[in-house]
């Protein structure tokens, strides 16, 4: 297929670099530097988004958040008649309504993990649409993205549940990791060292996130760059509380302890930071 792919920050890299196997990839980025490593594994770079969707029989998007979904692709009109559009931007389920509305074609495909797992094919992907054919166009094409865990590729029937399955995911993360922060603090209080409380999270509903960001607690790993940064979960958990009707207090909790690493200057370090620099909240 010829493939436009628009948005090449850390994961929309890797995302792509799996697609050049097989198709005709053309790509895009704001940054044009960020292009270098598509280019010399044979994507076409172009100079601008119009410029690659010209001709694609699909056009897949990774952007930061939804306003550059609207400013890159909704508010231009740039999707050609007819063309499937599959964006992986988390945004949230009333965004996905107002682009599936604004846009025939699209599909929403928000991945779920990280750098290390978009690398290796170990992705989860929802796939969400209404069109059950274009539906699975788009999954067939993101298949490599789920290689190692074919059954992580699910296909729902509207953007935006597919939209509501990654805030879910993501609001795992931000609640656990801000549990691990807590339970290091409780540790601290009754004097056991940090290596020994993180020992005794095995077996917990902490140990996924525990295990995740140990190499950054213990400081054998620094957390810029990381794998998933800080601006990015605090986007998503601020998308999470502007969708619930509810109110959310462990994303709220979490938010506070991310937005107080953004302010610290940490918002492009990996969202472990929050751990890492809990003393100085």
């Amino acid at each position: 297929m010829k493939i436009a792919f628009l948005g090449l920050g850390r994961m929309g890299t890797e995302l792509a670099l799996h697609l050049i196997a097989g198709h005709d990839l053309t790509v895009w980025n704001r940054s044009k530097d960020k292009t270098v490593p598509l280019a010399d594994a044979g994507a076409t770079v172009a100079d601008t988004p119009a410029a690659a969707v010209a001709d694609a029989d699909l056009v897949i998007t990774s952007l930061f958040g939804p306003e550059a979904v609207r400013e890159t692709v909704v508010e231009p009109g740039l999707i050609p008649e007819g063309v499937t559009w599959a964006d992986s931007t988390t945004i949230s389920p009333d965004d996905a309504r107002e682009f599936a509305a604004a846009v025939d074609g699209f599909v929403h495909i928000p991945v779920v993990g990280t750098l290390g797992p978009a690398r290796a094919g170990g992705l989860g992907v929802y796939v969400g649409s209404p069109d059950a054919t274009r539906r699975q166009l788009v999954a067939d094409v993101v298949t490599p993205w789920t290689a190692k865990n074919p059954d992580r590729l699910k296909q729902v029937d509207t953007a935006a549940k597919a939209a509501t399955g990654k805030l879910l995911a993501n609001l795992a993360l931000a609640v656990t990791v801000q549990g691990v922060t807590e339970a290091l603090h409780l540790g601290a209080a009754e004097g056991v060292a940090e290596a020994e409380v993180l020992d005794m999270l095995d077996w917990t509903g902490l140990e996924f996130m525990k295990n995740m960001k140990t190499p950054f607690i213990l400081g054998e790993r620094s957390t810029s760059p990381g794998d998933f940064t800080v601006d990015a979960i605090a986007k998503d958990a601020g998308l999470m509380l502007d969708t619930a009707e509810e109110e959310l207090p462990g994303v709220a909790a979490a938010l506070a302890s991310l937005r107080a690493q953004q302010e610290a200057g940490r918002g492009e370090h990996d969202f472990s930071a929050a751990v890492v620099y809990r003393g100085e909240a």
